[in-house]
């Protein structure tokens, strides 16, 4: 690798922890201020401007679909006017479940970073590859594991504390 791409990819690396870190305050958010599962999604265009942001909000607003990744996503459209979100980053504490890959397959979003990943029910290459499928007429890029052990040490200690458990 030539020093002018070793210096964008670690250039990348930072704007990807540092937009990590944002997504991680507002998990804390999801936790602190609505009881919610600690996930926390934004939306960056790609001159680095914070488009849409979100936590999850699927208890309290009584709507399955209010996962981080859908509130943050549909801030980004309603702030663009436009359901398509071209050129975007997607950046989400945890690994996107099939309703919300699909919803950035939909959105055109240019790239997925997701912190933890979720041998449950993720669907960006734990479980399922959504993203990947090569029969979309749309490819989002996607990087996994930024600062995915403080997300992951988040939801794990949200759980064990919801289970009583120390």
């Amino acid at each position: 690798m030539d020093l002018p791409s070793q210096i964008d990819a670690n250039m990348s690396h930072l704007d990807d922890e540092r937009w990590m870190r944002h997504a991680l305050t507002l998990a804390e958010r999801a936790r602190d201020e609505d009881d919610e599962i600690p996930v926390g999604a934004v939306v960056v265009s790609a001159t680095g401007e914070v488009l849409g942001e979100g936590w999850n909000r699927n208890i309290g607003e009584h709507d399955p679909s209010a996962h981080a990744e859908i509130v943050a996503l549909r801030e980004a459209g309603r702030r663009l006017g436009n359901h398509r979100l071209l050129g975007t980053t997607l950046y989400v504490t945890l690994e996107p479940c099939a309703m919300c890959a699909m919803a950035m397959v939909h959105a055109r979003i240019a790239r997925v970073v997701f912190g933890a990943f979720d041998p449950k029910t993720g669907a960006a290459g734990s479980v399922f590859d959504l993203i990947a499928d090569p029969r979309h007429n749309h490819r989002v890029a996607v990087t996994g594991g930024v600062l995915g052990e403080q997300a992951g040490a988040m939801l794990t200690a949200y759980f064990r504390a919801k289970r009583g458990k120390a």
